[in-house]
């Protein structure tokens, strides 16, 4: 049996769940993601996080469910993502030469116990000096119109960076899998048994 369920439509949390051999189900939350006036960006990610997985409790009752979120931040904002080429562009010629923060909501829902846990992982990305011809080339060839900070890691986005710090680079896709393993362990899932 399937105990474990994915709330994401993301192919990208897809695939990296994936790499821990675990038959799960997936099903899109659908919720608003609008952050709250005066909300910090933990607190986003974490109400966001659980939100996902919770909207999924009454279709599955007994099982274990994953709820991710992810917000960038650069000098204090809250970035989302582009809504057009123009708008990738800009985001990265802002981001040239400096550090982007990334922050991932994790939460697990285990809905057979009525238990829950819920956690946060930063992954900070140094972008090197970027011209305005390699913006315009990286955005004409990844299109990272769906992705907060306009880029994709597990593409040609890691062309862009200088060096990346953080305790787990899976967090920058969406889905931090090493504090999902400990969450899972916990929860009684233990991804190697």
């Amino acid at each position: 049996m399937t105990r474990l369920v994915l709330a994401s439509q993301s192919r990208w949390r897809r695939q990296l769940l994936d790499r821990l051999r675990l038959p799960y189900a997936w099903a899109s939350p659908d919720i608003d993601e609008t952050p709250r006036p005066g909300e910090s960006p933990q607190a986003l990610v974490h109400r966001l996080s659980l939100a996902k997985a919770s909207r999924l409790a009454d279709d599955y009752p007994s099982h274990l469910i994953i709820g991710s979120d992810q917000v960038a931040l650069f000098d204090g904002e809250i970035l989302g993502k582009p809504a057009d080429e123009a708008a990738a562009r800009a985001q990265l010629a802002r981001f040239s030469g400096h550090r982007v923060r990334f922050l991932t909501g994790l939460a697990l829902l285990d809905t057979a116990a009525g238990r829950h846990w819920v956690c946060h992982e930063p992954f900070d990305v140094h972008f090197r000096r970027l011209d305005e011809a390699e913006i315009a080339t990286y955005v004409e060839r990844e299109r990272p119109l769906e992705c907060a900070g306009s880029f994709r890691m597990e593409g040609l986005g890691i062309t862009l960076f200088e060096r990346l710090e953080g305790d787990d680079p899976n967090s920058l896709i969406g889905l931090p899998l090493i504090r999902l393993c400990a969450l899972l362990r916990e929860a009684g899932l233990d991804p190697l048994s």
